[in-house]
């Protein structure tokens, strides 16, 4: 049965952090990588869209501990483990969809995700990644860090199975459900550009996790 996307991670939480870390092949290289690819500026700002519990602000912290984040995400309960973990840092934490949330205009130096973003349609992220794109000061940038297709066939694929299920279980409303439909690397690389960043670059791979960084 489907879920609910923040039904989904709420249900979760506990062991969410063990489940990342032991179960998602390579997790233990890319988000210490992804950290690793944001700049280490004193009282830098950063965008974490999809947060969920921080895994990637872990490593992130240790590079730069005065670092300014904003996170969002849409389970309370992941956001609430986030805010324990790094209760002494300056962060500011939204529950909500990043669909949603105004981000405002040249208020960060970089953004980042890990693991969330492959949810969505490329024509989703359209509006999402040109609001990015306007929230990220001059040559600021944005770190993509998440597994991908490795085909226009599997994306298909992902995509008809989950319109076949929400048929299945009369589902016809507009909320986002928990089911994974990832773009090939080429779709979202022109989902980038076409917000108006002025390149993308592939950064590394784990498999069909890939890190993408897309520079203003």
């Amino acid at each position: 049965m489907l879920e609910k996307m923040r039904d989904f991670f709420e249900a979760r939480l506990a062991g969410y952090d063990a489940h990342m870390m032991t179960n998602i092949e390579s997790a233990t290289e890319f988000y210490p990588y992804t950290a690793q690819m944001l700049p280490a500026i004193e009282n830098g700002s950063i965008l974490d869209l999809g947060c969920g519990t921080g895994l990637e602000l872990e490593a992130y912290y240790l590079r730069c501990p005065t670092a300014k984040v904003m996170g969002i995400d849409l389970s309370k309960g992941m956001l609430s483990a986030l805010r324990k973990k790094f209760a002494d840092k300056d962060i500011t934490l939204i529950v909500g969809s990043y669909f949603d949330v105004p981000l405002g205009e040249e208020a960060f130096e970089a953004a980042v995700s890990v693991e969330s973003l492959h949810h969505f349609t490329k024509e989703q992220k359209a509006p999402l990644y040109a609001k990015l794109h306007t929230a990220l000061k001059e040559n600021g940038y944005f770190i993509l860090t998440d597994y991908f297709s490795l085909s226009d066939e599997e994306e298909k694929m992902h995509r008809q199975n989950l319109i076949a299920l929400k048929a299945e279980q009369g589902i016809c409303d507009d909320e986002f459900y928990h089911y994974d439909t990832p773009l090939t690397v080429k779709h979202e690389t022109e989902a980038l550009l076409e917000a108006g960043f002025s390149a993308v670059e592939i950064l590394n791979h784990w498999g069909a996790t890939y890190t993408l960084k897309a520079v203003k």
